[in-house]
């Protein structure tokens, strides 16, 4: 049996539990403060409610939602993520912990070329420290409340951020196999960070991935050829490594035109826009065609951003009448950072209320 397997039994989480530390998943009688106007769950009833989404043999009896920011920089490490994080999961009534993730990928300038990619460094378990104790310190605060996810982005993105974009995409151009070994090296890095993620017990990864956007590349094929086989690799361990994972289709540069390469991808859930080329499509048609539950449904800078309340409800309802019965309300991506987060619990409150 798979560790995800025997994760998905009673047993076996509260075993996890024990094994890393955690307290066990068993017997928690704790709540998070009461929702204004909403059915909100028992707090050790949301973990099961959101993998309940998994389980076709289990009728959904609840709509989850969850919704992400960024915090400040004096937010971004130490005890002050930790409380941060706490603080906006039960002002705002989400159903899971998303950690995100602050580390970033040092910059490589000395990359100048394509062969250059070859010297790029590997940066092992020191350059994540920060980021995992964080981790470790929501798992520790939340876990036995809720499922804990942490943000994860691309082998890709993380490369391009550490080269520059411009560079990226022209080496790669240039010279796809001279790039693939130092993305080889990124990919090595970035399941160092998982791993220890995994060790202190976080439940799963929110994994964000680009390079498959309309008009990302020129040249035909570089995304299946320097951006897919490190997607994968990093996917397909989380599968076999963790409980609950989502797959984020990112369009924060680009659109898509094309959502099918993304079928051969691992996650429980998935969620992108509902934007694809020309057409605009449901959240229902979106789940059918991955074949899994969706998350999503609400524009990052629409009505939850400076609409009213009622705007908000109504926006909420008519997003859930066109998602499938197993659905998470959220956005496309991560809300702007100053949003009122009275907003955000309107919307949550609205999904947990949806089926009465």
């Amino acid at each position: 049996m798979r560790r995800r397997d025997v994760l998905r039994t009673a047993g076996g989480a509260a075993m996890a539990g024990v094994a890393s530390g955690v307290p066990s998943l068993l017997g928690c009688s704790e709540r998070p403060p009461a929702a204004t106007g909403g059915a909100a769950p028992a707090a050790k009833d949301k973990r099961q409610l959101v993998l309940d989404l998994l389980d076709e043999s289990k009728p959904p009896r609840y709509t989850p939602a969850a919704f992400f920011i960024h915090f400040g920089e004096e937010y971004q490490v130490g005890p002050p993520a930790i409380a941060k994080h706490t603080e906006y999961f039960r002002s705002t009534g989400m159903d899971f912990v998303k950690i995100q993730y602050e580390a970033g990928f040092p910059l490589h300038p000395e990359i100048e070329k394509p062969e250059d990619w070859a010297r790029m460094p590997l940066h092992g378990k020191e350059h994540y420290e920060a980021q995992v104790g964080v981790v470790e310190g929501l798992v520790k605060a939340l876990k036995k409340e809720a499922l804990v996810v942490c943000t994860l982005y691309s082998p890709f993105m993380l490369a391009r951020d550490s080269v520059g974009a411009e560079r990226t995409i022209k080496h790669i151009e240039e010279d796809p196999e001279a790039v693939k070994k130092g993305l080889e090296i990124v990919t090595e890095s970035l399941l160092t960070f998982v791993r220890e993620c995994v060790r202190v017990g976080v439940d799963g990864f929110y994994a964000s991935t680009q390079g498959g956007e309309a008009g990302r590349f020129s040249r035909p094929g570089s995304f299946r050829e320097c951006v897919m086989p490190f997607d994968l690799r990093v996917q397909r361990e989380i599968n076999e490594s963790c409980l609950f994972n989502i797959l984020h289709i990112c369009d924060y540069d680009l659109p898509y035109d094309d959502l099918s390469p993304f079928l051969e991808y691992p996650g429980d859930v998935v969620t992108s826009s509902l934007h694809v080329g020309e057409e605009t499509l449901t959240p229902k048609e979106l789940s059918e065609f991955f074949g899994r539950p969706f998350m999503g449904g609400l524009d990052r800078k629409g009505i939850i951003v400076n609409g009213t309340a009622e705007q908000i409800r109504q926006e909420v309802h008519d997003v859930l009448v066109d998602s499938s019965d197993r659905h998470i309300l959220g956005a496309d991506c991560t809300l702007p950072g100053d949003i009122a987060w009275e907003n955000i619990r309107t919307a949550i409150t609205a999904a947990h209320d949806f089926r009465g």
